[in-house]
């Protein structure tokens, strides 16, 4: 029951998180990881499993919370379009110390051990009942936040208002608490955070943040639960991970919607 329950969870998280980032942006572009929120989760537990220190859970949620700190100060010191540069160039720092990391790992099977986390599955393998806590009241605040920032959200994409620096930063710690809940517990689901909020808006041409997160969450979840069974029941004995098995599964549905009329 864990794993339908954080495939579901996957399903609200990740494309609530883009649409967020989308909106806060103003550019169809934005993504949960593109302040190397994906990269700085996949250092953590990549350290974590290569080290032993923590568990490879804690370790991605310590190290996206450290990342999260310093681009929200980074965030109340430049504009929206450098942030978008600094990220991506953040998320490359970070994706090369990870590299370093995982190429210096001591034995084989550790090294599998954090392969098959970085390219996601709900086997929730390792994860204690404190993880599932943690995960779950980040989650919580997540998604109460997201509520909440609906409103200012909104009418900032619409350029009714310019949001401050200081809500951009909050917006995008509660954003990484969001995406941290899952992330640290699935490893680094793709495709989702990006493709499926920038369906819904081909789907609906509503501009109220809130049909979206809707939209976006229920495609999300249906999606996640095809792969699910298709990684689970479908397989044909071959091992299939999560996120590239929901890009061959959605790709077709992606040139479709983008492509009519």
């Amino acid at each position: 029951m864990l794993n339908l329950l954080y495939v579901i969870l996957c399903g609200i998280a990740l494309p609530v998180g883009g649409v967020q980032m989308q909106y806060m942006w103003r550019n169809q572009l934005g993504d949960i990881y593109s302040l190397g929120l994906g990269s700085a989760a996949c250092l953590g537990a990549a350290t974590a499993t290569m080290t032993g220190w923590c568990s490879l859970t804690v370790g991605a949620f310590i190290c996206q919370a450290i990342c999260t700190l310093i681009v929200g100060i980074v965030t109340l010191k430049i504009s929206t379009s450098r942030l978008i540069t600094f990220g991506i160039i953040f998320g490359t720092f970070i994706g090369s110390l990870g590299t370093i990391v995982v190429t210096n790992a001591p034995t084989g099977d550790l090294l599998k051990q954090y392969y098959l986390w970085g390219a996601a599955n709900f086997n929730l393998e390792g994860v204690t009942t404190l993880d599932i806590i943690v995960s779950l009241a980040l989650f919580a605040g997540g998604i109460i936040t997201a509520l909440a920032a609906a409103g200012p959200l909104t009418r900032h994409f619409k350029e009714e208002i310019e949001l401050s620096n200081l809500a951009k930063s909050g917006i995008l710690c509660m954003i990484s608490l969001l995406v941290t809940s899952v992330v640290s517990i699935c490893g680094t689901v793709g495709f989702v955070s990006l493709a499926i909020p920038n369906l819904s808006r081909v789907i609906s041409k509503s501009k109220d943040i809130r049909t979206h997160y809707l939209l976006s969450s229920a495609m999300g979840i249906a999606l996640l639960l095809i792969t699910y069974v298709v990684v689970t029941y479908c397989n044909f004995g071959v091992y299939l991970p999560v996120s590239a098995t929901m890009s061959l599964i959605a790709l077709p549905l992606v040139i479709f919607l983008f492509t009519r009329k």
